[in-house]
């Protein structure tokens, strides 16, 4: 079951400029900045009460997040939803039709599991499911 939304991730260019137009924008400090491997990114998060906001830079030249900026430009990547069980949404999911870029769930930023809905499914919108680990 989707508890809330776990937070906003929006796709950036240069992380440090960002980070400062952010924390001016907010008034509130980056809270954490931690490197994806498996999925080629560089995060940042801020959090704003019991909300938060991912900045995402890619790390390499292979990153999704450098050809969504390359195609799309700077902008919100995706919204991430909290559930208790990845697997038992997953399969909620597909019943009601909903397809996967991959239903086998991976190590993101944040102490988090996650897996992305394809956004064809979900009208254009990139949706992660995230699970405390």
């Amino acid at each position: 079951m989707i508890k809330k939304i776990e937070h906003i991730g929006i796709a950036v260019k240069d992380l440090g400029k960002s980070e400062i137009l952010f924390e001016k924008l907010l008034g509130a400090e980056m809270y954490k900045r931690e490197v994806v491997e498996s999925e080629g990114v560089i995060t940042s998060f801020f959090k704003i009460a019991d909300q938060k906001i991912e900045l995402l830079c890619a790390s390499n030249e292979d990153s999704s997040i450098k050809k969504f900026i390359e195609n799309r430009k700077e902008g919100i990547h995706h919204i991430a939803l909290h559930v208790d069980s990845i697997e038992k949404e997953v399969k909620r999911l597909e019943k009601l039709g909903f397809e996967f870029i991959s239903t086998t769930p991976k190590k993101g930023a944040d102490n988090k599991r996650i897996v992305f809905l394809h956004p064809k499914t979900t009208n254009g919108v990139l949706v992660e499911l995230c699970e405390e680990i």
